[in-house]
């Protein structure tokens, strides 16, 4: 998975719930922890995401993650570019598909036979 991936999911999986943290990320991307961190960091260096202090939290070391609004804008980006990006990979294994059904069908694939 690219960074690029990983943030837009990042960006996906915080609009749905702010609550969640690091480790939950780390564990619905299939990541480290260090790498969540780093990605998340780096959201936050852009101004894409908001860390809130959750005082409810006993510890208080708990936050809540908030797109802001350029958050909001480039996760709408990069989801239109994903798809996009998608879209064409589709397509393209589309007509693998059918390419190759047609040589199963005209017996292309089939070994040669060796001619007494």
């Amino acid at each position: 998975m690219t960074r690029d991936e990983i943030q837009l999911i990042i960006l996906h999986l915080l609009k749905q719930n702010p609550n969640l943290s690091q480790r939950d990320l780390a564990g619905e991307l299939g990541i480290s922890l260090g790498r969540a961190h780093y990605c998340l960091r780096a959201l936050i260096e852009k101004g894409w995401v908001k860390a809130i202090n959750f005082s409810r939290s006993p510890t208080k070391r708990r936050y809540l993650y908030q797109l802001t609004p350029s958050g909001l804008s480039e996760k709408a980006h990069r989801t239109r570019k994903f798809l996009a990006k998608k879209r064409a990979d589709y397509e393209a294994l589309r007509e693998e598909i059918k390419t190759l059904e047609r040589e199963i069908e005209n017996g292309e694939l089939l070994p040669k036979q060796d001619k007494p």
